[in-house]
C-alpha cells in the first residue's frame, strides 16, 4: 500500500505498518491500493467537517472515500478499472484526516498513549474509506470488533 503522508511524523511507520496489516487482515490488495493519511489543526478539521458533514465542531478523525464499497467487499480491481491512478497504477481509497490535538486530548481521556490513539484513528478512517460504517447498531459493533481484532494483533494496547 502507498500512503501518501501529511505532517504524520515519528508514528508514520507504525501507521503504515498497521494499515498494510489491517488490509491483509481484511482480504484487500494491499499493494494495489493507495490513500493519503493528514494531520491538521483543530480550526482545519472544523473547517472541513463544517463543509462537509454540515457539524461546525472539532472532530477527530473524517475520512473521504473515493470508491464505493457498500457491502464491505473484497476489493476487485477490475470493477474500478477506471479509477486506477494511472501515474502509480493503484486504487487510491481516499483522504483520511486526523487532528493531532483532539487525538492527544483523547488518548489522555481514555488513558492510552498517543501513539495508539492516532494508530486507532488512522484504522477508523481506513475502515471508512473501505465501506464501514457505524450508523446501525450492528455496523458498529462489527466495526469495533474488528478494529480492537487488528490492534491487538499488531500489539497495539491500551
Amino acid at each position: 500500500m502507498k500512503i501518501y503522508f501529511t505532517k504524520v511524523g515519528y508514528q508514520k511507520i507504525a501507521i503504515k505498518h498497521l494499515l498494510e496489516g489491517a488490509l491483509k487482515y481484511l482480504g484487500q490488495p494491499a499493494c494495489e491500493l493507495e490513500m493519503s493519511l493528514s494531520i491538521v489543526s483543530p480550526y482545519e478539521i472544523q473547517s472541513l467537517n463544517k463543509s462537509f458533514r454540515g457539524v461546525d465542531a472539532v472532530t477527530d478523525v473524517l475520512s473521504f472515500p473515493t470508491i464505493d464499497n457498500p457491502e464491505r467487499k473484497v476489493i476487485d480491481l477490475n470493477e474500478f478499472a477506471l479509477d486506477v491512478n494511472p501515474d502509480t497504477h493503484k486504487l487510491n481509497l481516499g483522504d483520511v484526516i486526523i487532528c493531532r490535538e483532539r487525538a492527544i486530548e483523547q488518548a489522555k481521556e481514555y488513558g492510552h498513549s498517543i501513539k495508539r490513539e492516532m494508530s486507532f484513528l488512522a484504522l477508523h478512517g481506513l475502515l471508512h474509506l473501505l465501506g464501514y460504517d457505524h450508523i446501525e447498531s450492528a455496523d458498529e459493533e462489527q466495526m469495533t470488533r474488528l478494529q480492537n481484532e487488528i490492534l491487538t494483533k499488531y500489539h497495539i494496547h491500551r
